[in-house]
C-alpha cells in the first residue's frame, strides 16, 4: 500500500487529467505526483491548498473521502473583515445552507499563520481587514468553507487544508509530496 501526502498548490485541479476546455490544460496532480496507482482520497477546490492524501488502498480512500466515516478535516481561513465571537458561535453551532444545514464545526480565531505567500496573492482591500481562523469540519461538501464562512458574513479569501484525520501538511512546500 502506498499513502502520499501532498500540499496542493493555488491552482491546481485535484485529479490527474484535465477534462475541461482543451486548448489551455490546466494543472493537475499528474504535473507533481508520478506514483503510479495513487488517487486522491477526496476533493480541494483549485483555488484552494493544502494537504491532500492520496493512496493505492481503496479502503482508505474511502474511509478519508465518504461522509459516513467522518473524517476530521482542518482548514485555516483567511477572510474578509475581523471575525466575531458571534460568527465563531454560528459556525460552532452550525449554519443553514442552500444545501442544508450543516454539522456544528470547531472554530476559533487565530494569529496569521506562517506559511508561503500564495501566488497570485489575493486581493487585498486596504480600508477592509482581514483575519484568520481555524475550522474544523467532518462533512466536506462543495465549497462548505466558503459558504459558510460568507454565510456568516466574512467571505474566505484564502484557504489552507492543514490535517485530515491523523496526517498533518507539516513543513510539505506547495507541490512538494511526501510518503506517510
Amino acid at each position: 500500500m502506498t499513502t502520499i501526502l501532498f500540499n496542493k498548490p493555488y491552482g491546481v485541479l485535484s485529479q490527474f487529467t484535465d477534462k475541461g476546455t482543451e486548448g489551455s490544460p490546466r494543472p493537475t496532480l499528474s504535473n507533481f505526483i508520478d506514483v503510479p496507482g495513487v488517487y486522491a482520497a477526496g476533493r480541494l477546490d483549485r483555488d484552494s491548498e493544502g494537504l491532500m492524501v492520496l493512496t493505492s488502498d481503496g479502503r482508505l480512500q474511502a474511509k478519508i473521502a465518504h461522509p459516513k466515516y467522518k473524517a476530521p478535516k482542518t482548514y485555516w481561513a483567511q477572510v474578509e473583515g475581523t471575525i466575531t465571537e458571534d460568527a465563531l458561535n454560528h459556525l460552532r453551532t452550525g449554519v443553514t445552507l442552500k444545501d442544508g444545514p450543516t454539522k456544528p464545526a470547531k472554530a476559533q480565531a487565530i494569529a496569521p499563520p506562517d506559511i508561503w505567500e500564495r501566488d497570485p496573492p489575493i486581493r487585498v482591500r486596504k480600508s477592509i481587514p482581514d483575519s484568520w481562523l481555524e475550522l474544523t469540519l467532518t462533512e466536506g461538501r462543495n465549497r462548505q468553507v466558503r459558504r459558510m464562512t460568507a454565510h456568516v458574513g466574512f467571505p474566505t479569501l484564502r484557504l489552507v487544508r492543514v490535517r485530515i484525520g491523523e496526517w498533518t501538511l507539516g513543513p510539505l512546500a506547495p507541490g512538494d509530496w511526501r510518503r506517510a
